[in-house]
């Protein structure tokens, strides 16, 4: 099989033959061409072939009603105790609740979640994670909120509980692998869902990763979680991909996802990019303590800007969205 990784690109001195990869900021008029025997070389961005470069530069849909011409952050809610960063910040519904109304001025989304995928982290009882997430959502609609919500799930009871409280995404770790019922469900809720690429479950994701060639495993791997959800009846313009850094992954795969990112918009899907606060970011960053890992996120951050990436989930929103403003200002 070739894949085609296209060269993105941000520059104001844009050619006249110039392509939008995926109706954005970004363009390319260049593409390396991969295969599993290694680069084959760049290629003018006009001689892919027409499918590939129709699913590389058609613009993505509106989600939960939000454009996708422009970079949109997704803030995070953990009501856990265990969570890598935040785990029993914010357990409690009040603290939740003040966390979630705090974020809501500096993201366009908000992602709920009451079951940690950490590494090594244990799977929650259904009815505690249901009782963590859905009364939260409901608190949110009732004080007055209307940023798109997402739950963060990988079981149906508990996403069904979240969309009747009012959340208008489903944010899949497992993508579908999880629980049988979850993909009808969303079929039949007509609202986005996002399907990310982990290597086994985050009990045992960091044993011992390994890949033939991470960044087309994972390509390959996503491609067809999204011709199963598309056989459920969920539609392509629907359907986020999230190449799920640090599920399963070692520090140099998480690099190679990183650097390779623009491949994943020949899925012809909005891409996520979640490495907010990640142990990767403390080891090259040097910063052991998670809540020091801001300026390594934001980092990584604009370097997934830089290739297109539509959705941003991070867990300092203000702070990005700072960094982000910026990034805009100076690309003019």
């Amino acid at each position: 099989m070739i894949y085609y990784r296209p060269i993105a690109q941000t520059d104001l001195a844009r050619p006249a033959d110039a392509l939008p990869l995926a109706g954005g900021w970004c363009w390319f008029d260049r593409a390396e061409v991969l295969t599993r025997d290694g680069s084959k070389g760049l290629i003018a961005a006009r001689d892919i072939p027409v499918a590939v470069l129709v699913r590389l530069t058609s613009p993505r849909p509106p989600l939960a009603g939000l454009t996708l011409d422009c970079p949109r952050l997704m803030g995070i809610v953990n009501v856990t105790p265990d969570s890598f960063s935040d785990g029993g910040r914010f357990a409690s519904p009040e603290a939740a609740l003040a966390q979630g109304l705090r974020l809501e001025e500096s993201s366009d989304i908000l992602d709920i979640g009451g079951e940690s995928t950490r590494p090594g982290a244990a799977e929650v009882a259904l009815e505690e994670e249901m009782t963590r997430t859905a009364p939260l959502i409901a608190a949110l609609r009732q004080a007055g909120l209307t940023t798109p919500i997402s739950i963060d799930t990988r079981k149906a009871p508990v996403a069904h509980a979240a969309i009747a409280a009012g959340a208008s995404m489903i944010n899949d770790v497992a993508a579908l692998t999880h629980d049988p019922a979850l993909g009808p469900l969303v079929a039949g809720s007509n609202l986005p869902l996002c399907l990310m690429h982990a290597q086994g479950t985050p009990a045992t994701m960091q044993s011992d990763p390994r890949y033939d060639d991470v960044l087309l495993d994972v390509f390959d791997w996503l491609e067809a979680r999204v011709q199963a959800a598309e056989a459920l009846g969920i539609a392509r313009a629907r359907i986020i991909v999230d190449p799920g850094i640090g599920f399963g992954k070692t520090v140099d795969h998480n690099l190679a996802l990183i650097r390779g990112l623009s491949l994943f918009h020949g899925l012809g899907c909005a891409v996520l990019l979640g490495v907010s606060r990640k142990r990767f970011i403390g080891s090259i960053g040097r910063a052991p303590d998670t809540d020091r890992r801001g300026p390594g996120t934001i980092a990584v951050t604009l370097a997934g800007l830089a290739q297109g990436v539509q959705i941003h989930r991070v867990h300092d929103t203000e702070e990005t969205r700072q960094a982000l403003r910026l990034w805009q200002a100076v690309r003019g």
